[in-house]
């Protein structure tokens, strides 16, 4: 099973910059898309109905702004756009999919820099998945979460790291959360394979950060532990451009 994830940074934009021929090349067995930025009725024909998958949209009900969605090539069990929590529900940032064999949480995690009144919204959302997924896997639940976290774990997750030490996105409190939550018993997929500094999914367009790889490794496959021993690889694919995110990924064996 192959796995892709990608924050676009506007569904339809990427659309325009050849998303849809792109994933009809990748092939994946799942797709997650973050920052759709529109509502499903925004969205063509072509965009909702991709061929060989069946797809799932959350929105915010502001328009332009957040949004998930997956496309699946196996139909789920179960698909929801919301957990019963006012915070982690309020802007389509959620879906989560059952499968016979795991649970997918497609999730676009808040961005705290834009004023403290963000940043106590993330720190709050983080707060509340953190105790919802915490029963999920005291239930024995195996579950994949993916998406756009909006924070560097460790230093060697951004390429400058002493640089934004108080910057929301790689403050302390932010970090401490993943370390939290990866203790639930989740690991981070990417670091399994790959150990080393240099790599990242995120660069600021402003500035060209791109071409100089001055990035962040902000966007996460996390898998529980019995996921873990069926991951072939864990990757990153910053050569794939049309946003200021790049995809990653993970193979699981049967």
């Amino acid at each position: 099973m192959r796995l892709l994830c990608w924050n676009v940074n506007g569904l339809r934009a990427a659309v325009r910059k050849g998303f849809l021929e792109w994933l009809v090349e990748e092939q994946p067995d799942i797709m997650c898309v973050q920052e759709t930025k529109a509502q499903e009725a925004q969205l063509s024909d072509a965009i909702r109905n991709v061929e060989g998958y069946h797809s799932y949209f959350a929105s915010a009900e502001r328009k332009g702004y957040s949004g998930v969605a997956v496309y699946s090539r196996e139909n789920p069990l179960e698909v929801d756009d919301a957990v019963g929590d006012p915070i982690l529900d309020a802007e389509g940032r959620l879906l989560r999919i059952r499968y016979p064999a795991f649970t997918l949480y497609n999730i676009y995690f808040p961005n705290g820099k834009a004023s403290q009144e963000r940043l106590d919204y993330k720190m709050d959302f983080y707060e509340r998945f953190l105790a919802y997924i915490q029963r999920e896997v005291d239930a024995g639940e195996e579950i994949i979460v993916c998406g756009d976290v909006n924070t560097a774990h460790r230093e060697i997750d951004l390429a400058r790291p002493k640089e934004n030490e108080t910057i929301s996105g790689f403050l302390p409190e932010e970090r401490a959360w993943i370390d939290r939550f990866l203790a639930l018993g989740f690991s981070d997929s990417f670091r399994v394979f790959t150990p080393e500094a240099g790599h990242y999914t995120w660069w600021d367009l402003r500035t060209r950060a791109r071409e100089r790889n001055v990035g962040w490794r902000i966007d996460y496959v996390f898998v529980t532990d019995g996921l873990r021993t069926r991951l072939e690889d864990a990757f990153i694919l910053p050569e794939v451009e049309g946003s200021d995110h790049c995809p990653i990924g993970i193979s699981l064996g049967t």
